[in-house]
């Protein structure tokens, strides 16, 4: 019987082969853990959709913070729950928004962990959409002064890096000129570039309460059958000044990651959305499949993509593996 001379098993005999030839190295350094921030004292409501997440008060948010820097992880992002919403969001740009209170506690409390703001209006306004409303439809243009004054109260506050996922035509420009002015012009934009109008995103807006009470959104972010839009998205993204580009979701458009990866030489983020987590989460607890080893096959599936930075709920789960060397 005839047999090659060479043979893939021979190098996966053992973990120890196995480990010395791996290709992908998944690492605590590639995580940003996303949070939710809301009003209030020792508010920690759980999200039925999203189990072991929450909804936080700033007491409970530094505290969270400052457990996922013990385990290694260099980054979190935040998003916003008001008290009160409107037709402007204009608690997404006050001085004493939750975001910005967030900000700033957690810089005084956790000063080395990175902290992202997420840049978008949705959370914000009573119709739920990312931008402003007129006459039925979101005005993109109108959107823009907005989500520019809300990304430099961001700054303001202490931000170290914003991220506008509002998907409007002209954000990142007009973020870059607006921070540019402030005085910060060292601040990075990462640009939520070719963010998919996905049904993936169901449990955030639980999380964020931020479903659209019209329509949808699918005349701004991207439809899921599309590849070279994105790469004509990001394009524009970077030509517009940002300093990180990212694809959202990250399991269903990992082709996209991989496009984006041998297209541009700008650091690639990829958003292991909310679905994505509660699929492996539900699946885990009806006994359907391990939910630890498919946590750490999807992560590493990301950064095998060409992902340099995975935002994900798992983070401080996968962290906790990777420090104990699994």
């Amino acid at each position: 019987m005839y047999f090659p001379a060479y043979r893939p098993r021979r190098l996966r005999k053992n973990e120890n082969f196995r480990r010395m030839i791996r290709e992908t190295k998944l690492s605590v350094d590639n995580f940003v853990y996303p949070l939710f921030a809301t009003f209030g004292k020792d508010v920690k409501k759980p999200i039925s959709s999203m189990p072991g997440n929450f909804q936080m008060s700033v007491d409970h948010l530094v505290i969270e913070v400052q457990k996922a820097k013990d385990l290694g992880i260099p980054a979190v992002l935040l998003f916003g729950i008001p008290e009160k919403k409107d037709e402007v969001a204009s608690g997404a740009f006050m001085k004493d928004g939750i975001v910005q209170q967030a900000v700033r506690r957690i810089k005084d409390k956790v000063p080395d962990v990175i902290v992202i703001t997420d840049v978008c209006l949705c959370e914000y306004t009573s119709h739920g959409h990312c931008g402003m409303v007129e006459k039925g439809e979101v005005d993109n243009d109108a959107s823009l002064e907005v989500i520019a004054e809300t990304a430099v109260s961001h700054a303001k506050s202490g931000a170290d890096m914003v991220a506008p996922s509002a998907m409007m035509d002209g954000q990142v420009g007009a973020i870059r000129e607006a921070l540019d002015e402030a005085g910060f012009e060292n601040l990075p934009i990462m640009a939520y570039s070719a963010k998919y109008a996905s049904c993936f995103y169901g449990p955030f807006r639980e999380a964020a309460e931020s479903a659209p009470q019209f329509g949808d959104r699918k005349a701004y972010q991207m439809d899921p059958a599309n590849g070279d839009e994105a790469i004509r998205e990001i394009s524009l993204d970077v030509e517009e000044g940002a300093d990180i580009i990212m694809v959202k979701p990250a399991l269903p458009y990992l082709d996209i990651i991989r496009r984006a990866r041998e297209e541009f030489d700008l650091p690639i983020a990829a958003y292991n959305v909310s679905g994505e987590f509660s699929m492996i989460k539900a699946a885990a607890k009806l006994g359907w499949m391990d939910g630890e080893k498919a946590m750490m096959e999807a992560l590493t599936s990301i950064k095998r993509a060409g992902a340099d930075i995975i935002i994900t709920y798992f983070a401080t789960e996968a962290a906790k593996i990777l420090r104990n060397g699994k």
